[in-house]
């Protein structure tokens, strides 16, 4: 009897609502650790969650059976929850409304995979250089996704 196989490896980008810097420091990688438990609970694999103080990048494994939308869905209501049930903030938390997600040809092995891991573990050094909003039009252009802008998330200049 044939199986099914699979490997997917998806990059997945979503801002604070706002893109205000509220993912703070001393709490920010125990909440992307909860992210993992979510990715992992929904039967995915979660590779690295990491991000800054204003928008958070996920690399997933993902099996076929389950929709992206659906993932990023809980991931996002999830993670809001539980920063809002534990008053990590004074005000109410929320994700901005869309996210971004890309796909990595991983033909060549595990050399994609380490790249786009690096990437992500170094999030803090790259946005040293350059903005949120400079990355996530990078990402936009490096894989030909058409976009209107002002359908993208609201920008902090």
């Amino acid at each position: 009897m044939a199986d099914t196989f699979h490997q997917i490896h998806l990059q997945i980008i979503f801002a604070v609502k706002g893109r205000a810097n509220l993912l703070q420091k001393v709490w920010r990688q125990d909440v992307f650790k909860y992210m993992a438990g979510i990715i992992k609970g929904k039967g995915q694999k979660p590779i690295i969650v990491n991000g800054v103080s204003d928008h958070v990048h996920l690399f997933v494994g993902l099996k076929p059976s389950i929709k992206i939308c659906d993932l990023v869905r809980d991931i996002k209501n999830n993670s809001s929850n539980h920063i809002n049930d534990r008053k990590l903030l004074p005000g109410k938390f929320s994700w901005q409304e869309g996210y971004g997600v890309f796909s990595s040809e991983c033909s060549e092995g595990h050399s994609q995979i380490n790249q786009v891991y690096n990437y992500i573990l170094n999030q803090e050094q790259h946005h040293r250089k350059r903005t949120f909003r400079e990355e996530y039009l990078d990402f936009l252009k490096k894989f030909e996704v058409e976009h209107d802008e002002k359908y993208l998330f609201q920008w902090i200049e």
